[in-house]
């Protein structure tokens, strides 16, 4: 029997959602205005429990709710908290099947790398076209075996043994009958190990927010008497939706105000598409500002192929800095692009 966690994505649950809809915000995209400096899609994600917050988003988002902020903290502990129940309205709860198969897949590359020390990860990527971020998220069951794609199938086929994709199922399942997967299924954190991140995470921040804030709140700062140039300046849109994707960098006619503090270069894309999720819609606008660079959390905008692509930041277990598209799925590696081509995204409009 294979332990499945349902809710491994959530490390965070919280109150946001719960807080806000009670202010009188019914959704989260107009909620984000009264909260421009946090990100959509990291604001997103803190909602849905995906990333834990930090002290400073808690006591911005607090004060734009009028309510403590550790009145956004969740006691995971509580005989009223259910994880079922908070992550419903979240759509997360992972199929069991799929997730089953998703451990035995991590099991079985995390045992082949085991038994053979020249898979390296240097190894992997030259001789099977694997990057060490796929390496991770396919060792860490990040998402079901149908969503990697055909070039990423084969090449874990060819290093597990399996004669081809159509028996990777039957093939995984054996391995686990035999016993050979049990060792490697026990190093995969499951439910236990989520719940004891989070424990750690909550009474760190708790503890944080019991200290007073040691700089101002954005949106808080000392009225200054010059008004800033940005607010004076309109951006240009561009963005016209091409294959695979990627947004060619052509004028829509379109303007927009500059968001305060946007620096000089800065530019307005329009998406068109939404490539990374429900947490960001198709009709978004984005600030684009080349002379920032992204932090993990964010959104980014890098070019390819001489089209720009919007990616959401992550790291990889090894500190890494990943981009990551949901639609098309895809993942670079953000730390090997030259600077002129990524830039961080400092606001978006709906």
């Amino acid at each position: 029997m294979i332990e499945i966690d349902r809710f491994r994505k959530v490390v965070f649950p919280n109150r946001l959602r719960e807080l806000r809809i009670e202010a009188g915000h019914p959704t989260l995209v107009g909620f984000a205005a009264h909260v421009t400096d946090i990100p959509y899609i990291r604001l997103s994600k803190i909602e849905r429990g995906e990333v834990v917050a930090r002290a400073v988003e808690l006591r911005r988002v607090a004060a734009a709710l009028a309510v403590s902020p550790t009145a956004l903290l969740i006691d995971i502990d509580s005989q009223y908290f259910d994880i079922a129940r908070w992550a419903s309205p979240f759509g997360i709860e992972e199929d069991g099947e799929e997730a089953e198969l998703a451990m035995l897949l991590a099991a079985a590359l995390r045992q082949r790398r085991t038994d053979d020390a020249a898979l390296t990860l240097a190894a992997l990527e030259s001789e099977y076209g694997l990057p060490p971020v796929i390496v991770s998220r396919v060792e860490h069951a990040a998402k079901p075996v149908d969503r990697w794609n055909a070039a990423t199938i084969a090449a874990l086929c060819a290093i597990i043994g399996v004669a081809d994709p159509e028996h990777l199922e039957q093939g995984l399942r054996q391995l686990h009958a035999d016993g050979a997967l049990d060792e490697a299924l026990r190093q995969i954190p499951g439910a236990t190990e989520r719940e004891d991140r989070t424990r750690e995470r909550v009474a760190a921040l708790r503890r944080e927010l019991s200290e007073p804030a040691t700089t101002p709140l954005p949106g808080n700062e000392p009225a200054h008497t010059n008004v800033d140039s940005a607010e004076k300046r309109m951006l240009a849109v561009i963005g016209s939706p091409i294959a695979d994707g990627l947004i060619a960098d052509i004028a829509t006619g379109e303007h927009i105000a500059a968001p305060l503090g946007a620096g000089p270069r800065a530019y307005a894309l329009r998406i068109f598409r939404s490539t990374l999720g429900p947490g960001l819609p198709a009709s978004a606008i984005l600030t684009v500002d080349p002379d920032r660079f992204p932090a993990p959390g964010g959104l980014a905008v890098i070019r390819e192929n001489g089209a720009l692509r919007v990616v959401g930041i992550s790291t990889d277990r090894t500190g890494a800095m990943i981009g990551f598209s949901l639609n098309p799925d895809s993942s670079v590696a953000i730390d090997v692009l030259s600077p002129q081509d990524v830039a961080a995204v400092t606001a978006a409009s709906f």
